[in-house]
């Protein structure tokens, strides 16, 4: 019961066991009129022990069963990347929803091929872009929607693919490691920059061969200007600013935003939504937002086709 008036339950289901999976079903399973209905992963004795973590009803042994047994409204996905080609495709052969862990595919051209298996199939899917739902991030575009001009968003990345392979990654996502990870920071630019990319300016060249700095200048057709760098296996801090002539704001880390006035020198904290502390950050919010978009209400939650725009976006600055 929501404000006195019964709320019908909208079942979700899952599709992987991992680390992802557990803290999307912590932040789903705190909205009243959700129902977790049934879980499936490749090895079944992890989905069975989060089953039981969280008193879900089933552990099914296919994605088929998955659907046939739940009638989900809603399946989340969170699979390794090497897996989201294959699960996303099973899955899409059934009428539900999806939410898809990011990143959909381990490279553009992975992705656009999960995006046309989408559109065959006639499937809405949505991306699972949590930053975007931090509520640091959401207050700064609050703060910034009325302002009129161009802006300056700065964005700072730092990856560190060599101690990604040690640590089990596989070679294939470690060679693709701007898609795998980068693009949590790229998207940033996706955003808080309006318009269209009209060009990309390479001020210093990726070189797979020897990574190490990367910077490029991203225009927009609104006149914003994105700025992207990255340090490759080296120190650095991941940090995003939003000037403005009248106002800027920092993020860094990136779950705390301040702002800072034209003439002055202080910056103002903004507030830290209590979700961002008791969940993942922005997966409660993004919980929210999921639920909006099932019921055909104004959301902010990224489709598939965004998903691919960050995805292109990456291309074109690592030219990959």
């Amino acid at each position: 019961m929501k404000n006195g008036v019964v709320v019908k339950k909208i079942n979700f289901a899952f599709i992987g066991a991992g680390y992802m999976a557990d803290e999307h079903i912590k932040a789903f399973s705190d909205i009243p009129e959700v129902s977790i209905v049934g879980i499936y992963s490749r090895t079944h004795e992890r989905s069975d022990n989060l089953a039981k973590k969280h008193g879900i009803a089933k552990v099914y042994d296919s994605i088929r069963s998955l659907y046939e047994g739940t009638q989900a409204d809603l399946v989340v996905i969170a699979v390794p990347e090497l897996s989201v080609n294959t699960v996303c495709k099973e899955a899409f052969k059934y009428p539900w929803q999806a939410l898809v862990e990011k990143p959909v595919g381990y490279n553009l051209q992975d992705a656009e091929d999960i995006a046309a298996a989408a559109k065959k199939a006639g499937r809405k899917a949505y991306v699972a872009l949590n930053r975007r739902h931090y509520s640091s991030t959401r207050a700064v575009l609050t703060e910034i929607e009325d302002l009129a001009g161009p802006r300056l968003v700065q964005v700072l990345d730092q990856e560190n693919p060599v101690a990604a392979l040690e640590e089990g990654q596989p070679q294939l996502v470690v060679d693709n490691w701007m898609y795998a990870n980068a693009i949590h920071i790229i998207d940033y630019l996706c955003v808080f920059c309006r318009g269209e990319v009209t060009s990309v300016d390479h001020v210093i060249k990726w070189d797979p061969q020897e990574p190490r700095f990367v910077m490029s200048k991203v225009n927009y057709s609104s006149g914003d200007i994105g700025v992207y760098q990255a340090i490759w296996n080296g120190p650095g801090p991941w940090s995003v600013s939003v000037s403005t002539q009248a106002k800027r704001w920092e993020m860094r880390p990136l779950e705390q935003a301040a702002s800072q006035m034209y003439k002055s020198r202080k910056n103002e904290p903004l507030p830290v939504h209590e979700w961002d502390t008791k969940f993942k950050p922005g997966l409660r919010m993004q919980a929210e937002e999921t639920i909006k978009a099932l019921r055909g209400e104004k959301h902010t939650l990224p489709t598939l086709a965004d998903g691919i725009k960050t995805m292109q976006l990456v291309s074109k600055i690592y030219q990959a």
